[in-house]
């Protein structure tokens, strides 16, 4: 049964997508729940991948065939990670459907050791989207400088794209521009606008954690827990004057569709601010919002629906306005925060191939203590498990 919150949200515009993975997740009707309640999407990214698979036992029995089978680090991970979001888009797959297209989405990103190389990212988004073989998956670039061209050539293939690691207005606009340039170029080669999309992902708590440690330093309290909301704010202006004027109804003519500004990291890191925070002050029209299990947890019990994206701009701008004259730059802060993400996906991407690597020699290890009796990888009573 949908609940009476998110189906709420949906009339208002936004969509809520479910920001974690996890193979007992899918396997035990959990997600399909989930999307029975109203969840119409799912994203991941490396760290998820890495509490999943390092994190669990869940994929252990899955690692014994493909260590046998002699594949390598890489080729485990990538066989784990496409085969859960494979089966995510097949539970998803009824509601894209429905949806014409708009929702059902799950994503998986390229690898977050590519973010600063833009032929590659374009090579492994290409072969990522062709081995999971579903419409309604969106690969996932960081809004670097090198994965902006990226997104405009894997718009321009028709490949949606869910554009991660933003974190201001400034960052946002080259991002949208990056994917009218993919339309338009998608257009120029015949082809159809109306089966592609694309998510911009704009990261909210990380951008109070920042600038409430600046209003610190300058012993200033009134604008923290403001900000990033007023960043979002602000940038969803931007979004709602892009997707404005001629450029964007040429391109609506041929099918295309707005590049939703998403809400990510809508979890609340300071224990002192509402645990819906920054769900309850974003609802706006043509929006997700990807939230962990606790922040969904909280707001289907005490979270507040109403249309507040759009309240309050004036307001939020002027505390833009006064953190600059306070002398922080939030643009400089954005930066360092996209600089911040790419290291630490990149982190736990290392971290996530040194567990399956510790999980390959274990079993690898273990092969002399196996009955090869019937012909296959089979452990022994007594065999180290992995």
């Amino acid at each position: 049964m949908t609940d009476k919150r998110l189906a709420q949200l949906h009339d208002l515009g936004q969509s809520i997508w479910f920001d974690f993975i996890r193979r007992a997740f899918i396997q035990n009707g959990e997600l399909q729940d989930l999307v029975d309640q109203g969840v119409r999407g799912v994203t991941s990214n490396p760290s998820i991948f890495e509490k999943a698979i390092a994190g669990s036992a869940d994929y252990d029995a899955a690692l014994r065939p493909l260590v046998e089978a002699g594949k390598d680090v890489d080729e485990i991970y990538e066989a784990l990670a496409l085969a859960d979001i494979q089966a995510a888009a097949d539970i998803l797959r009824p509601l894209f459907d429905q949806s014409a297209g708009r929702d059902g989405f799950v994503s998986l990103e390229v690898s977050p050791t590519l973010a600063h190389d833009t032929a590659n990212t374009i090579s492994e988004a290409r072969r990522l989207h062709a081995a999971l073989g579903r419409p309604n998956v969106m690969i996932k670039v960081p809004a670097t400088a090198a994965g902006l061209p990226a997104v405009t050539a894997l718009i321009g293939d028709g490949i949606s794209v869910n554009v991660t690691l933003i974190f201001s207005a400034a960052q946002y606009e080259t991002v949208a521009e990056a994917y009218l340039a993919g339309l338009e170029r998608l257009a120029d080669r015949g082809g159809d606008l109306s089966r592609v999309a694309s998510v911009a992902s704009f990261f909210v708590s990380r951008v109070d954690t920042a600038v409430d440690a600046e209003l610190d330093r300058l012993g200033e309290r009134t604008l923290q827990g403001k900000i990033a909301i007023a960043n979002s704010k602000a940038a969803y202006a931007r979004f709602q004057a892009l997707f404005g004027g001629q450029r964007w109804a040429r391109l609506v003519a041929q099918g295309a569709r707005v590049q939703r500004p998403l809400w990510a990291s809508t979890g609340t890191k300071n224990p002192a601010y509402p645990d819906t925070l920054y769900v309850d002050a974003l609802i706006g029209p043509d929006t997700v919002n990807t939230v962990p299990p606790a922040t969904l947890d909280a707001f289907l019990d005490h979270g507040r629906v109403a249309a507040t994206l759009e309240q309050d701009l004036d307001e939020a701008l002027a505390d833009l306005d006064r953190l600059a004259e306070l002398g922080i730059d939030l643009d400089a802060i954005a930066g360092q925060l996209l600089d911040d993400g790419v290291a630490a996906f990149a982190k736990s991407f290392e971290t996530l191939l040194a567990s399956v690597a510790a999980k390959r020699a274990k079993l690898l290890a273990a092969r002399p203590a196996l009955s090869a009796s019937q012909g296959v990888f089979q452990p022994r009573a007594d065999a180290v498990p992995v």
